[in-house]
């Protein structure tokens, strides 16, 4: 099998602040590109912080220049890039919870968060997912948080081929343990590399318990941030194993 390098960007995002939160996103994406990083996948919201509150206000289309920094970088290292944002779809008003895939070719594509947390509705519309990301004979399905709770969502991504199951997620202390043991679960269950990249420090009224994540094909953990703050989870493959490094940013 083909070298692959995959990484969890565990970052610790400013409320509301999108030209602060970029800047972060940059420098991680750099220090990846140094580490030979091919897909970078950020956590739910990642560029606002997860905060309902300001959802409505800081939706942008996902086509809008405020990112271009973050797609001309992409292209630059020859990285993909994925990062949390509220979206508005040209096709309505409602804002949903976007997962927007800064390509290393510079092209543009858009994952929407399928399945609501309780209470995300006063805030949010539930997406359409998005489609599968392909290297090779890769296929990396992505997920945002609450989309894994639901066992349908990773089969539907073995189903259709996938080797990699990559959520950006927002995960609290007190539900780490259940939700963590969900997604090493898929992980041996359906023979996928499953990634979890978690927020490094409080969102939104959450303490959120950092130790992004990744998980190999048998389940066994490949790498794992060891707490909050802000940390680059890296897993490669070589000759067809897996080996995981940590770098704090």
């Amino acid at each position: 099998m083909p070298a692959f390098t995959i990484a969890a960007a565990q970052t610790a995002s400013v409320a509301g602040d999108l030209p602060a939160n970029i800047e972060r996103h940059l420098a991680f994406m750099r220090t990846a590109a140094e580490q030979g990083v091919q897909l970078l996948v950020f956590a739910e919201l990642s560029l606002t912080g997860y905060e309902p509150s300001l959802a409505s206000e800081l939706a942008i289309a996902p086509g809008d220049s405020v990112l271009a920094p973050l797609r001309e970088m992409a292209r630059e290292l020859r990285m993909t890039a994925v990062v949390g944002m509220p979206i508005r779809l040209p096709s309505g008003s409602q804002v949903l919870i976007g997962a927007l895939v800064m390509a290393a070719d510079g092209s543009l594509a858009v994952y929407s968060k399928q399945h609501l947390h309780p209470g995300e509705e006063l805030a949010f519309a539930p997406g359409t997912g998005g489609a599968a990301l392909v290297w090779g004979d890769d296929r990396v399905a992505l997920a945002v948080c609450a989309d894994f709770a639901h066992a349908s969502h990773p089969r539907a991504a073995a189903a259709l081929g996938a080797t990699v199951y990559a959520a950006g997620v927002l995960i609290g202390e007190s539900g780490y343990a259940a939700d963590t043991a969900l997604l090493q679960g898929y992980a041996a269950e359906h023979a996928m590399v499953v990634l979890m990249a978690n927020h490094g420090g409080p969102s939104g009224g959450w303490q959120c318990a950092g130790r992004s994540a990744i998980w190999g094909e048998d389940g066994c953990l490949i790498a794992a941030a060891q707490g909050v703050g802000e940390v680059l989870v890296i897993a490669r493959r070589e000759a067809g194993r897996w080996t995981g490094q940590c770098v704090e940013i």
